[in-house]
């Protein structure tokens, strides 16, 4: 199962998410799901990096397939803040086509003290 998390930052913006594992839908090289995520994430970033003016870190584990971004801006500006909006809105899609043996997606919201 591919499981993503996504987390707020203080202004309750998504600012950061880690993605690990594998969907198991299909043999390995053949499992759209995990492509669908890929592309989504991957596309994510890059435009981050390349449309947006947000500093950012990316980090990848490959013998853990982990992969970890963070938008560091504090705000974060409207264009990141609409791209990893997009971002959720895109996993909760595949996860409600293919369903939740295959994808979780997770949300952790900054509490208000």
């Amino acid at each position: 199962m591919v499981r993503v998390t996504v987390y707020e930052n203080e202004e309750g913006q998504y600012a950061k998410f880690r993605m690990e594992g594998h969907a198991g839908f299909a043999a390995y090289g053949s499992d759209i799901v995990c492509a669908a995520v890929s592309v989504l994430l991957i596309n994510t970033v890059n435009c981050i990096k390349e449309f947006t003016d947000d500093a950012c870190e990316y980090s990848q584990q490959r013998e853990r397939d982990i992969v970890l971004f963070e938008v560091t801006s504090c705000p974060i500006s409207g264009d990141a803040e609409l791209l990893l909006k997009s971002l959720v809105f895109g996993l909760w899609s595949i996860a409600g086509e293919y369903g939740k043996k295959y994808i979780q997606v997770e949300i952790h919201r900054k509490q208000e003290v």
